[in-house]
C-alpha cells in the first residue's frame, strides 16, 4: 500500500496508472474506520484495478466547532487495517494540502438540501460538496463508492457530478449493521456502554415498520416511529421524513410502484445518529 499526503504525488501515480488503462475506485472517508467503510473498499477492490482511501476529517461540512474537535480519529490504526484490506493506495492530506485558500464557493442543491440533514445541519452539504468535488478532481476516479446509511449525501453527490459535468459513476452500498442491528458509524466510537446498548432501539423501531408493510397510512407511521423512539428517555428524534427513493421528494401516501426511505436522525446524549430503512 502506498501511502500518500500531496495531492500532487498522488495525481502523478493516478496519471500513470490511468495511462496504462487502468480503472480507479475511490472511497472518500474521514478515518476512524468500521466494517460499513471496508465494505466500499472490498466493492471497490471487487471492481476496479487501483482501489484509492482518503482518510481527511473535512472541517467546512462540520456545523457546529465541538462536534469537530470530538469527532474520533485513529489514523495508525486506520491505516493498519488498510494495509491488511490491500488496499493500493491511501491519501492523507492536512488541510494546508485541500484548503490552501478559503473555499467560497456555494453549491446550489435545490429542495435536496432544504430537508432533513440539510435543514438541521446548515451548510454541511455544502462542505461536504467544497471537499467531495476537491478529490474528485485529484483521484479522478472512475467510481465512487459511498454507503447507503449517508442516503442524502449518496443523492448530493450524484446530483453535484451531474453539475459538475464530471464522468464518475456514484455507488451506493448497503448499510453495515452491528449484530444487534444498529447501523455502523464511526460516531458508535462516542457512545457511553449504557448509550451504546439503547442505541439499537433506532433500528429495532425502523425495522418494526417496515415490518407493517405499508399497510399503515405514511403520516400515521411516521408519528408511531417517533413516538416509539421518543418513548426510551435517552433518544431524542431529530426528524423522521419518509420520502420518494428516486428524488428524495417528500411522500405523503405510499406509491405502489415506487420504494420509499424512511430517514432518521435521532440524539444520544450529545451524539447524533442517523439510519435509514427502504420500504
Amino acid at each position: 500500500m502506498l501511502q500518500f499526503e500531496s495531492k500532487l504525488k498522488i495525481k502523478e501515480q493516478i496519471y500513470n496508472d490511468k495511462q496504462n488503462n487502468k480503472h480507479i475506485g475511490f472511497v472518500p472517508t474521514m478515518g476512524a474506520l468500521h466494517s460499513g467503510h471496508l465494505s466500499l473498499v472490498e466493492q471497490s477492490k471487487k471492481e476496479n484495478d487501483v482501489t484509492v482511501v482518503s482518510i481527511y476529517v473535512n472541517p467546512t461540512q462540520f456545523n457546529d466547532p465541538n462536534d469537530l474537535k470530538k469527532y474520533p480519529r485513529s489514523l495508525e490504526k486506520d491505516l493498519e487495517i488498510l494495509r491488511k484490506y490491500e488496499c493500493d493506495y491511501v491519501f492523507v492530506p492536512n488541510d494546508a494540502e485541500m484548503y490552501p485558500e478559503k473555499d467560497t464557493r456555494v453549491f446550489d442543491f435545490g429542495e435536496l438540501d432544504k430537508i432533513m440533514e440539510g435543514k438541521h445541519r446548515a451548510g454541511h452539504f455544502n462542505g461536504v460538496a467544497q471537499i467531495v468535488s476537491k478529490l474528485f478532481e485529484i483521484i479522478k476516479p472512475d467510481n465512487a463508492y459511498f454507503g447507503f446509511k449517508d442516503y442524502q449525501q449518496y443523492m448530493i453527490i450524484k446530483q453535484m457530478v451531474l453539475k459538475l459535468n464530471m464522468n464518475i459513476n456514484i455507488i451506493a452500498c448497503p448499510i453495515v449493521r452491528e449484530s444487534d442491528g444498529l447501523a455502523m458509524s464511526s460516531r458508535n466510537l462516542l457512545l457511553s456502554p449504557e448509550e451504546r446498548k439503547n442505541a439499537a432501539v433506532i433500528s429495532q423501531v425502523l425495522f418494526k415498520a417496515k415490518e407493517k408493510n405499508r399497510s399503515i397510512p405514511i403520516p400515521d407511521l411516521k408519528k408511531q416511529v417517533v413516538a416509539e423512539i421518543n418513548n426510551n428517555p435517552m433518544l431524542s428524534v431529530e426528524y423522521f421524513e419518509i420520502v420518494d427513493e428516486t428524488d428524495m421528494s417528500i411522500s405523503h401516501e405510499w406509491q405502489k410502484q415506487k420504494k420509499h426511505v424512511g430517514c432518521i436522525a435521532v440524539n444520544l446524549g450529545t451524539i447524533r445518529l442517523i439510519d435509514n430503512i427502504v420500504f
